[in-house]
């Protein structure tokens, strides 16, 4: 009984010496040649063959020892009759149930694993012989097989259920968290994961009049210039217009050639562009920057022509919001005059509109047609590129070009009805 008892308690504790290995204990076990730290390293490479050896030798054990205690009390002790005016079949369920669990609580797991805690490199040094050849034993005969087969089918079946959440279900709880501020950060983090998968490219992109990119022919010196000037560390090179990309400039290949004259041919260095198209999905690009280790794509159009670039900041800021950095520029490209009035640039993406005056924007989506931005937007309504002062309604807002040329809306402001912000705040 005691013997058995002292087994349930190493390998309970082996349990938890092994699956609480530092990253410390971890390296130390790698720099140790030792026979012994090469069978805990191969211990742990396997680790549900490992897991299933200690719970199969521990349960064999923790049986053993109910059984046993069940012989034992029939053989000492007599529950025929009252002892105490209680009865023996209450006096045997003490004994059997209350005191063996007891036991097996304390001894063969409360206090091995206590000690594991402090002492796990220790503790798996020890059990390391005895459980590779209990797992051998195990093995050979068919129960670990057996075990981690059915475990590894639940397993895949608990991780399609928990993978499946809808975004039906990510909507609730985006709504959940607007009764808390404390969760406010969460709350928008829930609501750009929600719009995530239904975000094309071409409404997140940098359109190509705002993308800085450098000629091929151009020198060395000025592109250096022009570099450092940008503060981008991925510039797309064209030739002749921005339609014909040759390739995209890592400025950290430029680190090796900073010595060079005004004649060094950089165009060598450059590497492969990625192109993809305005329709793809945000969350398949993040997948394929992450497959293919890219931070820059160029953004082709139905033509076939380069209408922008989009970067893997660009995408994370869909999530998390807005990423500044050191080379970011502090002044946006709105204004806000009061509670009912803004100013934005004509450029300003629609997705950002909505930011701004705190909007699903979902009435917008649906009558923009093939707009992504403010001035795009109010060419769909209209029909025409508007001029100064001219005005145009849509839904709770009034859209007044404040500036333009003849080939686009250069500014525009915005302007809310009392009847959207009464309705908000009730």
């Amino acid at each position: 009984m005691t013997a058995l008892l002292f087994c349930s308690a190493f390998v309970s504790g082996a349990e938890v010496a092994y699956f609480s290995l530092s990253p410390a204990d971890q390296e130390e076990l790698k720099y140790s040649k030792s026979k012994l730290s090469n069978l805990i390293q191969d211990l742990l490479a396997k680790p549900k063959k490992l897991l299933a050896t200690i719970l199969i030798a521990n349960n064999f054990i923790n049986i053993s020892i109910v059984i046993l205690s069940s012989y034992l009390s029939s053989t000492l002790f007599s529950f025929e009759k009252e002892f105490i005016g209680i009865s023996p079949q209450i006096w045997e369920f003490v004994v059997l149930v209350v005191g063996v669990t007891f036991l097996i609580l304390l001894v063969g797991e409360v206090v091995p694993k206590v000690y594991a805690n402090k002492y796990p490199l220790k503790l798996a040094g020890l059990m390391a012989y005895p459980i590779y050849s209990l797992g051998q034993i195990f093995w050979y005969i068919g129960l670990s097989p057996f075990l981690i087969s059915t475990t590894s089918f639940i397993d895949k079946k608990f991780k399609k259920k928990t993978e499946n959440i809808s975004i039906d279900q990510l909507a609730i709880m985006r709504e959940i968290t607007d009764e808390n501020e404390v969760l406010k950060d969460s709350q928008k983090i829930l609501e750009g994961i929600v719009k995530f998968g239904k975000t094309d490219v071409k409404q997140i992109m940098q359109p190509r009049t705002e993308v800085t990119a450098i000629n091929i022919e151009t020198d060395f010196k000025t592109v250096m210039s022009d570099i450092i000037e940008s503060g981008f560390s991925r510039i797309p090179i064209y030739k002749e217009n921005f339609d014909q990309i040759e390739g995209v400039l890592y400025v950290k290949d430029l680190l090796a050639h900073l010595d060079k004259d005004d004649r060094y041919k950089w165009q060598p260095i450059l590497r492969e562009a990625y192109f993809v198209p305005e329709s793809k999905k945000i969350d398949d690009l993040l997948s394929e920057f992450q497959s293919k280790k890219i931070h820059l794509a160029i953004v082709v159009d139905e033509y076939g022509g380069n209408s922008g670039i989009v970067t893997l900041e660009d995408i994370i800021e869909e999530i998390v919001g807005d990423i500044a950095d050191e080379f970011d520029e502090d002044d946006l490209a709105y204004s806000k005059l009061d509670n009912l009035n803004y100013v934005f640039e004509g450029k300003t993406p629609l997705i950002d509109l909505y930011r701004v005056l705190d909007i699903d924007g979902e009435c917008f989506e649906k009558n923009k047609g093939d707009s992504d931005t403010i001035a795009g937007f109010i060419l769909e309504l209209s029909g025409k590129i508007m001029r100064k002062n001219e005005k145009i309604s849509f839904e709770t807002y009034i859209f007044t070009v404040e500036s333009s040329d003849n080939r686009r809306i250069k500014r525009v402001k915005v302007t809310i009805s009392e009847r959207k912000i009464d309705a908000a705040e009730k």
